[in-house]
């Protein structure tokens, strides 16, 4: 058993930290509230960090108003606060900020347990949640910040490898039952994963303009990648209703066998000539435009007589195998474009220096 120690593990520890140490240097009562704030507010990306922020900051006006107001008009039994509770939990779901729930009960429950010792406690205390919120927004602005595009890629590499792996035990039948529905089962966590992780990647923020243009190409790519990999796990589920053999002359399912082989290279290729460990000049070893198509109408002719259910079967493995080829295209036209691209800029950013 391991203990893995990520960088918003280490960072919620430095948060929580800080707002104690930034709470006793200012003099607050209750520096705990601060570093219990903070707990809240660390996100795994600067975008939603500030994010949280604002919502935490209008959830703790929103459940100290509430707070103050029962506590001024009904009191402060045990029934009253949890009745307080109740509404603020509602008041935060009509509101969609279900995410600051949490930090905005322990305002409620603070708030008016503070009440009985006087406003400028009960306001004290709503100081020191703010300034942990505060606090955890720039820890995380300053202590690693994230870096999602590097990670990124590294996964989706780890993934394609892992589809590379599965398609051709598909073909060859080498793996066991057991070992092959867990890898699948690692390939669809994996490709899980990647789509949150692109989510955060899109939501970064880039200021300069040039800088915008050049990250929604980078975004394009990215959600090229990931759309090659989703297509792929499509080929295998089709695999898996229609198993394919082994290479051998005049079969469909053997032809089929073929293809994949030279898509799963074809993938590989891609994935090297994003990284640039390709020799300039090499071309991607892609199948021939047509063959793809040839193979779909070899299915549909090959198949005919056949029992309609196994005829499906065959049409829907031919057609996972040309959404899976057009997609490994469209992502190679992409990957071009983008480094044409950025070749050009390149050369315009150094001739306005020389300039």
């Amino acid at each position: 058993m391991t203990l893995t120690i990520g960088a918003r593990v280490l960072k919620t520890g430095v948060a929580v930290a800080v707002a104690l140490w930034a709470g006793k240097l200012i003099g607050l009562e209750a520096p705990l509230l601060a570093g219990v704030a903070a707990i809240f507010t660390i996100q795994p990306s600067i975008y939603r960090s500030w994010l949280q922020v604002l919502e935490q900051l209008q959830s703790n006006v929103m459940g100290a108003a509430a707070a103050l107001a029962a506590a001024w008009l009904l009191g402060t039994s045990p029934v009253i606060v949890g009745l307080v509770c109740i509404l603020v939990i509602a008041l935060c779901i009509r509101l969609k900020m279900e995410e600051s729930i949490g930090l905005a009960l322990v305002t409620v429950v603070v708030l008016m347990e503070s009440s009985d010792l006087g406003w400028m406690v009960a306001l004290e205390r709503l100081a020191a949640l703010g300034t942990g919120v505060v606090t955890a927004l720039a820890v995380n602005v300053a202590v690693a910040p994230p870096r999602h595009r590097p990670r990124f890629v590294r996964q989706v590499r780890e993934a394609q490898e892992l589809l590379a792996r599965l398609l051709r035990a598909a073909v060859m039948h080498e793996l066991r039952e057991t070992v092959y529905r867990a890898e699948r089962k690692r390939l669809q966590d994996a490709i899980l994963k990647l789509e949150k992780n692109f989510q955060l990647l899109a939501e970064e923020r880039v200021w300069r303009k040039r800088a915008r243009a050049r990250r929604a190409r980078l975004l394009a790519v990215y959600r090229s990648m990931l759309a090659a990999l989703e297509k792929g796990a499509a080929l295998l589920e089709a695999t898996d209703r229609h198993p394919v053999a082994a290479p051998s002359e005049g079969k469909p399912e053997s032809l089929a066998a073929r293809q994949i082989e030279v898509l799963c290279g074809y993938h590989e290729y891609l994935m090297w000539k994003w990284e640039g460990k390709t020799r300039p000049g090499t071309s991607a070893a892609a199948p021939p435009e047509e063959a793809a198509a040839a193979l779909v109408d070899f299915f549909s002719r090959t198949t005919e007589g056949q029992p309609p259910a196994e005829r499906a079967r065959l049409i829907a493995l031919a057609s996972a195998l040309f959404a899976y080829e057009e997609q490994l295209r469209r992502l190679d036209r992409l990957m071009d474009r983008v480094r044409r691209r950025a070749g050009s800029d390149a050369a315009s950013a150094k001739a306005e220096a020389s300039g």
